[in-house]
Protein backbone atom coordinates (compact mmCIF):
# COMPACT_ATOMS: atom_id res chain seq x y z
CA UNK A 1 0.00 0.00 0.00
CA UNK A 2 1.71 3.50 -0.56
CA UNK A 3 2.58 5.39 1.89
CA UNK A 4 0.74 8.67 0.80
CA UNK A 5 -2.09 6.95 2.86
CA UNK A 6 -0.57 6.01 5.66
CA UNK A 7 -2.82 7.44 7.95
CA UNK A 8 -6.59 8.72 7.57
CA UNK A 9 -4.97 12.63 8.59
CA UNK A 10 -2.45 12.48 5.69
CA UNK A 11 -5.41 11.61 3.31
CA UNK A 12 -7.98 14.16 4.54
CA UNK A 13 -5.58 16.92 4.82
CA UNK A 14 -4.60 16.44 0.99
CA UNK A 15 -8.45 16.55 0.09
CA UNK A 16 -8.85 19.55 1.89
CA UNK A 17 -6.56 21.40 -0.03
CA UNK A 18 -8.39 20.00 -3.52
CA UNK A 19 -11.66 21.24 -1.86
CA UNK A 20 -9.97 24.44 -1.43
CA UNK A 21 -9.12 24.64 -4.91
CA UNK A 22 -12.46 23.72 -6.26
CA UNK A 23 -13.63 26.54 -3.79
CA UNK A 24 -17.47 26.45 -3.66
CA UNK A 25 -19.30 29.55 -3.24
CA UNK A 26 -22.14 30.73 -1.78
CA UNK A 27 -23.26 33.17 -4.66
CA UNK A 28 -24.36 32.08 -8.26
CA UNK A 29 -23.63 34.97 -10.41
CA UNK A 30 -25.49 33.13 -13.03
CA UNK A 31 -28.86 34.36 -10.94
CA UNK A 32 -27.35 37.79 -10.82
CA UNK A 33 -26.16 38.45 -14.44
CA UNK A 34 -27.82 38.59 -17.88
CA UNK A 35 -28.51 35.13 -18.84
CA UNK A 36 -27.17 34.94 -22.00
CA UNK A 37 -23.62 36.45 -20.06
CA UNK A 38 -21.97 39.39 -20.33
CA UNK A 39 -22.26 41.07 -23.57
CA UNK A 40 -18.69 42.24 -23.64
CA UNK A 41 -17.98 45.92 -25.04
CA UNK A 42 -17.34 46.42 -28.52
CA UNK A 43 -13.45 46.80 -29.07
CA UNK A 44 -11.16 48.43 -31.90
CA UNK A 45 -9.39 44.96 -33.06
CA UNK A 46 -6.36 47.21 -34.64
CA UNK A 47 -5.69 49.05 -31.08
CA UNK A 48 -3.94 46.76 -28.42
CA UNK A 49 -6.94 45.08 -26.00
CA UNK A 50 -6.88 45.96 -22.37
CA UNK A 51 -7.13 42.31 -20.66
CA UNK A 52 -7.10 42.09 -16.64
CA UNK A 53 -5.37 39.13 -15.22
CA UNK A 54 -6.74 38.21 -11.28
CA UNK A 55 -4.05 36.33 -9.56
CA UNK A 56 -3.28 35.56 -6.10
CA UNK A 57 -0.06 36.61 -6.37
CA UNK A 58 0.32 37.27 -2.30
CA UNK A 59 -1.39 34.71 -1.17
CA UNK A 60 1.41 32.18 0.37
CA UNK A 61 -0.47 28.81 -0.11
CA UNK A 62 -1.16 29.79 -4.32
CA UNK A 63 2.03 32.30 -5.19
CA UNK A 64 3.62 29.51 -7.09
CA UNK A 65 0.63 29.04 -8.79
CA UNK A 66 -0.13 32.61 -9.74
CA UNK A 67 3.37 33.21 -11.13
CA UNK A 68 3.10 29.86 -13.44
CA UNK A 69 -0.30 31.31 -14.57
CA UNK A 70 1.18 34.88 -15.34
CA UNK A 71 3.94 33.49 -17.06
CA UNK A 72 2.18 31.14 -19.32
CA UNK A 73 -0.23 33.90 -19.83
CA UNK A 74 2.62 35.97 -20.98
CA UNK A 75 3.90 33.27 -22.85
CA UNK A 76 0.75 32.94 -25.40
CA UNK A 77 1.07 36.79 -25.56
CA UNK A 78 3.86 36.04 -27.59
CA UNK A 79 2.47 33.62 -29.88
CA UNK A 80 -0.51 36.38 -31.01
CA UNK A 81 0.54 37.09 -34.49
CA UNK A 82 0.36 40.82 -34.93
CA UNK A 83 -2.71 40.81 -32.54
CA UNK A 84 -2.33 42.89 -29.65
CA UNK A 85 -3.07 42.79 -26.19
CA UNK A 86 -2.34 45.12 -22.76
CA UNK A 87 -1.80 42.57 -20.03
CA UNK A 88 -2.55 44.28 -16.31
CA UNK A 89 -1.67 41.53 -14.01
CA UNK A 90 -3.85 42.36 -10.17
CA UNK A 91 -3.47 40.33 -6.76
CA UNK A 92 -6.46 38.85 -5.73
CA UNK A 93 -4.75 37.47 -2.60
CA UNK A 94 -6.58 34.69 -2.99
CA UNK A 95 -9.39 36.33 -0.86
CA UNK A 96 -13.18 36.76 -2.78
CA UNK A 97 -14.00 40.12 -1.70
CA UNK A 98 -10.47 41.69 -2.53
CA UNK A 99 -10.78 39.65 -5.70
CA UNK A 100 -14.51 41.70 -6.51
CA UNK A 101 -12.90 45.27 -6.09
CA UNK A 102 -9.80 44.01 -8.34
CA UNK A 103 -12.47 43.26 -10.53
CA UNK A 104 -14.12 46.73 -10.57
CA UNK A 105 -10.66 48.31 -10.40
CA UNK A 106 -9.90 46.67 -13.67
CA UNK A 107 -12.79 47.51 -15.47
CA UNK A 108 -12.83 51.22 -14.26
CA UNK A 109 -9.07 51.28 -15.50
CA UNK A 110 -10.61 50.44 -18.82
CA UNK A 111 -10.21 46.26 -18.66
CA UNK A 112 -13.02 45.11 -21.35
CA UNK A 113 -12.46 41.23 -20.16
CA UNK A 114 -11.06 39.51 -17.17
CA UNK A 115 -8.94 36.59 -17.22
CA UNK A 116 -8.95 34.39 -13.80
CA UNK A 117 -9.58 34.30 -10.77
CA UNK A 118 -8.08 31.04 -10.15
CA UNK A 119 -10.76 30.21 -7.15
CA UNK A 120 -14.47 29.44 -7.49
CA UNK A 121 -15.65 31.92 -4.65
CA UNK A 122 -12.83 34.96 -5.95
CA UNK A 123 -14.34 33.77 -9.38
CA UNK A 124 -18.00 33.86 -8.47
CA UNK A 125 -17.45 37.48 -6.16
CA UNK A 126 -15.29 38.98 -9.50
CA UNK A 127 -17.99 37.76 -12.20
CA UNK A 128 -21.20 39.65 -9.59
CA UNK A 129 -18.99 42.63 -9.76
CA UNK A 130 -18.68 43.41 -13.16
CA UNK A 131 -21.95 42.13 -14.51
CA UNK A 132 -23.48 45.01 -14.59
CA UNK A 133 -20.82 46.53 -16.90
CA UNK A 134 -21.19 43.88 -19.67
CA UNK A 135 -17.77 42.38 -18.88
CA UNK A 136 -16.90 39.02 -19.11
CA UNK A 137 -14.70 37.03 -16.69
CA UNK A 138 -12.93 33.74 -18.04
CA UNK A 139 -11.98 31.82 -14.33
CA UNK A 140 -9.55 29.04 -13.64
CA UNK A 141 -11.81 27.66 -11.44
CA UNK A 142 -13.28 24.02 -12.63
CA UNK A 143 -16.46 24.45 -10.16
CA UNK A 144 -19.15 23.98 -12.34
CA UNK A 145 -21.74 25.84 -9.82
CA UNK A 146 -20.71 29.08 -10.38
CA UNK A 147 -20.69 28.89 -14.50
CA UNK A 148 -23.18 30.85 -15.73
CA UNK A 149 -24.07 33.83 -16.65
CA UNK A 150 -21.08 36.58 -17.40
CA UNK A 151 -18.53 33.73 -15.68
CA UNK A 152 -17.25 30.96 -17.89
CA UNK A 153 -15.01 28.70 -16.50
CA UNK A 154 -11.60 27.49 -17.97
CA UNK A 155 -11.40 24.69 -15.60
CA UNK A 156 -11.47 20.66 -16.79
CA UNK A 157 -14.89 19.83 -15.52
CA UNK A 158 -16.07 16.23 -14.33
CA UNK A 159 -18.69 16.24 -16.44
CA UNK A 160 -16.14 16.18 -19.78
CA UNK A 161 -14.24 14.12 -18.19
CA UNK A 162 -16.97 11.32 -17.08
CA UNK A 163 -18.35 11.66 -20.27
CA UNK A 164 -15.72 11.00 -22.31
CA UNK A 165 -15.11 8.24 -20.57
CA UNK A 166 -18.74 6.87 -20.82
CA UNK A 167 -19.09 7.45 -24.10
CA UNK A 168 -15.82 5.47 -25.53
CA UNK A 169 -16.79 2.79 -22.55
CA UNK A 170 -20.01 1.96 -24.04
CA UNK A 171 -18.64 2.07 -27.44
CA UNK A 172 -16.52 -0.83 -26.41
CA UNK A 173 -20.11 -2.74 -25.23
CA UNK A 174 -19.93 -1.73 -21.55
CA UNK A 175 -23.48 0.10 -20.48
CA UNK A 176 -23.96 -0.52 -16.73
CA UNK A 177 -21.59 1.14 -14.08
CA UNK A 178 -21.81 1.34 -10.46
CA UNK A 179 -20.43 4.97 -9.02
CA UNK A 180 -18.10 4.45 -6.17
CA UNK A 181 -17.81 7.79 -4.30
CA UNK A 182 -15.84 8.87 -0.83
CA UNK A 183 -18.49 11.39 1.28
CA UNK A 184 -17.37 15.01 0.84
CA UNK A 185 -18.22 17.20 -1.87
CA UNK A 186 -15.67 16.32 -4.45
CA UNK A 187 -17.50 12.99 -4.14
CA UNK A 188 -20.59 14.56 -4.55
CA UNK A 189 -19.26 16.38 -7.65
CA UNK A 190 -18.21 13.27 -9.42
CA UNK A 191 -21.06 11.70 -8.80
CA UNK A 192 -23.32 14.13 -10.58
CA UNK A 193 -21.33 14.32 -13.26
CA UNK A 194 -20.80 10.98 -13.99
CA UNK A 195 -24.50 10.42 -13.45
CA UNK A 196 -25.13 12.81 -15.73
CA UNK A 197 -22.83 11.55 -18.43
CA UNK A 198 -24.01 8.17 -18.21
CA UNK A 199 -28.11 9.01 -19.18
CA UNK A 200 -25.85 11.31 -22.37
CA UNK A 201 -24.77 7.81 -23.25
CA UNK A 202 -26.99 5.22 -22.98
CA UNK A 203 -25.41 4.18 -19.91
CA UNK A 204 -27.32 2.37 -17.21
CA UNK A 205 -26.16 3.49 -13.38
CA UNK A 206 -26.69 -0.08 -11.70
CA UNK A 207 -25.85 1.28 -8.08
CA UNK A 208 -23.72 3.60 -5.95
CA UNK A 209 -21.72 3.03 -3.49
CA UNK A 210 -20.13 5.71 -1.04
CA UNK A 211 -18.27 5.46 1.85
CA UNK A 212 -16.94 7.90 5.01
CA UNK A 213 -13.95 9.34 4.11
CA UNK A 214 -11.26 7.60 6.06
CA UNK A 215 -9.22 4.47 5.45
CA UNK A 216 -11.68 2.36 7.53
CA UNK A 217 -14.47 3.76 5.64
CA UNK A 218 -12.98 2.66 2.35
CA UNK A 219 -11.98 -0.68 4.11
CA UNK A 220 -15.85 -1.46 5.26
CA UNK A 221 -17.03 0.07 1.91
CA UNK A 222 -15.29 -3.24 -0.39
CA UNK A 223 -17.52 -5.88 0.56
CA UNK A 224 -20.21 -3.49 -0.62
CA UNK A 225 -18.92 -2.47 -3.87
CA UNK A 226 -18.59 -6.34 -4.71
CA UNK A 227 -21.97 -7.31 -3.34
CA UNK A 228 -23.50 -4.16 -5.32
CA UNK A 229 -21.46 -5.38 -8.95
CA UNK A 230 -22.68 -9.12 -9.00
CA UNK A 231 -26.45 -8.08 -7.60
CA UNK A 232 -27.02 -5.94 -10.43
CA UNK A 233 -24.52 -7.31 -13.11
CA UNK A 234 -23.01 -4.46 -13.60
CA UNK A 235 -20.28 -4.36 -16.04
CA UNK A 236 -17.91 -1.31 -14.88
CA UNK A 237 -17.44 0.41 -11.70
CA UNK A 238 -16.40 4.04 -11.96
CA UNK A 239 -14.24 6.06 -9.30
CA UNK A 240 -14.32 9.86 -8.78
CA UNK A 241 -11.57 9.32 -6.15
CA UNK A 242 -7.66 10.66 -6.97
CA UNK A 243 -4.35 9.86 -6.61
CA UNK A 244 -3.72 12.24 -3.49
CA UNK A 245 -7.23 10.68 -1.39
CA UNK A 246 -8.72 7.36 -1.17
CA UNK A 247 -7.41 6.01 -5.50
CA UNK A 248 -4.62 4.03 -4.24
CA UNK A 249 -6.45 1.89 -1.95
CA UNK A 250 -9.22 1.20 -3.90
CA UNK A 251 -7.10 -0.04 -6.49
CA UNK A 252 -5.03 -1.85 -4.02
CA UNK A 253 -8.38 -3.35 -2.05
CA UNK A 254 -10.99 -3.61 -4.79
CA UNK A 255 -9.05 -6.49 -6.96
CA UNK A 256 -8.24 -8.55 -3.35
CA UNK A 257 -12.05 -8.23 -2.10
CA UNK A 258 -13.36 -9.96 -5.38
CA UNK A 259 -13.41 -7.21 -8.18
CA UNK A 260 -12.10 -8.51 -11.28
CA UNK A 261 -10.26 -6.25 -13.40
CA UNK A 262 -10.27 -8.59 -15.93
CA UNK A 263 -13.78 -8.96 -15.58
CA UNK A 264 -15.48 -5.81 -14.84
CA UNK A 265 -13.86 -2.55 -16.23
CA UNK A 266 -12.58 0.00 -14.05
CA UNK A 267 -13.24 3.81 -15.22
CA UNK A 268 -11.18 6.23 -13.18
CA UNK A 269 -12.66 10.19 -13.06
CA UNK A 270 -8.65 11.42 -11.81
CA UNK A 271 -5.63 10.70 -13.62
CA UNK A 272 -3.75 7.40 -12.60
CA UNK A 273 -0.49 8.39 -14.45
CA UNK A 274 1.01 10.14 -11.21
CA UNK A 275 2.60 9.08 -8.95
CA UNK A 276 3.97 6.68 -10.89
CA UNK A 277 3.95 3.75 -8.07
CA UNK A 278 -0.13 3.84 -9.09
CA UNK A 279 0.72 2.20 -12.39
CA UNK A 280 1.67 -1.22 -10.48
CA UNK A 281 -1.49 -1.11 -8.64
CA UNK A 282 -3.67 -4.34 -9.42
CA UNK A 283 -7.02 -2.13 -9.93
CA UNK A 284 -5.26 0.24 -12.37
CA UNK A 285 -4.60 -2.43 -15.20
CA UNK A 286 -6.68 -2.52 -17.66
CA UNK A 287 -8.64 0.67 -16.17
CA UNK A 288 -10.03 3.77 -18.25
CA UNK A 289 -8.69 7.21 -17.21
CA UNK A 290 -8.03 10.49 -19.55
CA UNK A 291 -4.92 12.75 -20.14
CA UNK A 292 -4.76 15.84 -22.28
CA UNK A 293 -3.81 15.84 -25.37
CA UNK A 294 -0.14 14.08 -25.40
CA UNK A 295 1.54 16.42 -28.37
CA UNK A 296 -0.04 19.61 -27.43
CA UNK A 297 0.90 19.28 -23.49
CA UNK A 298 4.60 18.55 -24.62
CA UNK A 299 5.07 21.17 -26.92
CA UNK A 300 3.38 24.10 -24.20
CA UNK A 301 5.73 22.16 -21.05
CA UNK A 302 8.76 22.30 -23.67
CA UNK A 303 8.08 26.24 -24.71
CA UNK A 304 7.69 27.04 -20.72
CA UNK A 305 10.80 25.27 -19.98
CA UNK A 306 12.39 27.31 -22.98
CA UNK A 307 11.21 30.62 -21.42
CA UNK A 308 10.87 30.36 -17.75
CA UNK A 309 13.77 27.67 -16.83
CA UNK A 310 11.02 25.42 -15.14
CA UNK A 311 8.44 22.96 -15.57
CA UNK A 312 5.04 24.74 -15.53
CA UNK A 313 2.75 24.18 -12.94
CA UNK A 314 -0.19 21.82 -14.14
CA UNK A 315 -3.03 24.23 -14.33
CA UNK A 316 -0.66 27.10 -15.62
CA UNK A 317 -1.97 26.33 -19.32
CA UNK A 318 -5.23 27.63 -18.21
CA UNK A 319 -3.87 30.75 -18.03
CA UNK A 320 -2.09 30.47 -21.77
CA UNK A 321 -5.99 29.11 -23.26
CA UNK A 322 -7.47 32.17 -22.03
CA UNK A 323 -4.89 34.38 -23.89
CA UNK A 324 -5.19 32.35 -26.95
CA UNK A 325 -9.21 32.43 -27.05
CA UNK A 326 -8.91 35.95 -26.61
CA UNK A 327 -6.58 36.50 -29.13
CA UNK A 328 -8.04 33.86 -31.69
CA UNK A 329 -11.49 36.23 -31.46
CA UNK A 330 -9.38 39.38 -31.63
CA UNK A 331 -7.44 38.37 -34.77
CA UNK A 332 -10.83 37.61 -36.56
CA UNK A 333 -11.26 41.71 -36.43
CA UNK A 334 -15.02 41.62 -35.06
CA UNK A 335 -15.89 44.26 -32.81
CA UNK A 336 -17.71 41.68 -30.86
CA UNK A 337 -14.81 39.26 -30.25
CA UNK A 338 -15.21 39.65 -26.58
CA UNK A 339 -18.85 38.66 -26.35
CA UNK A 340 -20.37 35.80 -24.80
CA UNK A 341 -21.60 34.53 -28.46
CA UNK A 342 -17.84 34.85 -29.63
CA UNK A 343 -16.58 33.20 -26.98
CA UNK A 344 -18.86 30.19 -27.46
CA UNK A 345 -17.91 29.57 -30.65
CA UNK A 346 -18.91 26.23 -31.74
CA UNK A 347 -15.46 25.47 -33.24
CA UNK A 348 -13.16 26.31 -30.27
CA UNK A 349 -9.61 27.52 -29.69
CA UNK A 350 -6.66 25.69 -29.79
CA UNK A 351 -4.76 25.57 -26.18
CA UNK A 352 -1.69 24.43 -24.32
CA UNK A 353 -3.39 21.21 -23.80
CA UNK A 354 -5.07 20.72 -27.00
CA UNK A 355 -8.36 21.62 -28.34
CA UNK A 356 -11.40 23.05 -26.12
CA UNK A 357 -14.63 24.93 -26.42
CA UNK A 358 -16.24 27.25 -24.00
CA UNK A 359 -20.05 26.54 -23.57
CA UNK A 360 -22.94 28.21 -23.40
CA UNK A 361 -23.85 27.45 -19.66
CA UNK A 362 -20.41 28.72 -18.84
CA UNK A 363 -18.05 25.43 -18.66
CA UNK A 364 -16.14 23.92 -21.19
CA UNK A 365 -15.19 20.82 -23.26
CA UNK A 366 -11.56 19.63 -23.55
CA UNK A 367 -10.15 17.06 -26.23
CA UNK A 368 -9.63 14.36 -23.72
CA UNK A 369 -7.66 11.30 -24.61
CA UNK A 370 -8.79 7.87 -23.25
CA UNK A 371 -5.58 6.46 -21.67
CA UNK A 372 -5.14 2.66 -19.65
CA UNK A 373 -2.40 0.91 -18.14
CA UNK A 374 -0.83 -1.88 -19.45
CA UNK A 375 2.41 -3.86 -18.00
CA UNK A 376 2.62 -1.15 -15.76
CA UNK A 377 2.73 1.71 -18.53
CA UNK A 378 0.67 3.88 -19.56
CA UNK A 379 -1.12 3.40 -23.45
CA UNK A 380 -3.14 5.88 -25.08
CA UNK A 381 -5.90 3.80 -26.90
CA UNK A 382 -8.03 6.66 -28.31
CA UNK A 383 -5.71 9.43 -29.32
CA UNK A 384 -7.41 13.23 -28.16
CA UNK A 385 -10.05 14.47 -30.80
CA UNK A 386 -8.01 17.41 -32.86
CA UNK A 387 -11.41 19.06 -33.36
CA UNK A 388 -15.38 19.17 -32.58
CA UNK A 389 -17.42 16.53 -34.25
CA UNK A 390 -15.96 13.63 -33.85
CA UNK A 391 -15.90 10.01 -31.54
CA UNK A 392 -14.13 12.21 -28.66
CA UNK A 393 -16.87 14.40 -28.50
Amino acid sequence: MLAVLSTPRKLLRKAAVIAGIMGLSACDPSMMAAPGGGSGPNINTNAPVPVALLIPRSDTGAGGLAASLENAARLALASLDGVQIDLRVYDTGGDAQRAAVQAETAVAEGAQIILGPLFGEAANAAGVAVADNGINVLSFSNNPSIAGGNVFILGPTFRNTANRLLGYSSRQGRNSVVIVHPQNVEGEFGKAAIQTAASQNGVRVAGIESFPFSQEGVTSAIPRIRSRIESTGADSVFLTSNTAGALPMLLQLMPEGGVNPATTQYLGLARWDVPTQILSMPGAQGGYFTLADTASKSAFDSRYRAQFGKDPHPLAGLAFDGIAAIGALVRQGRSDALSARALTQNSGFQGANGVFRIRPDGTNERGLAIATVRNNQVTILDPAPSGFGGAGF
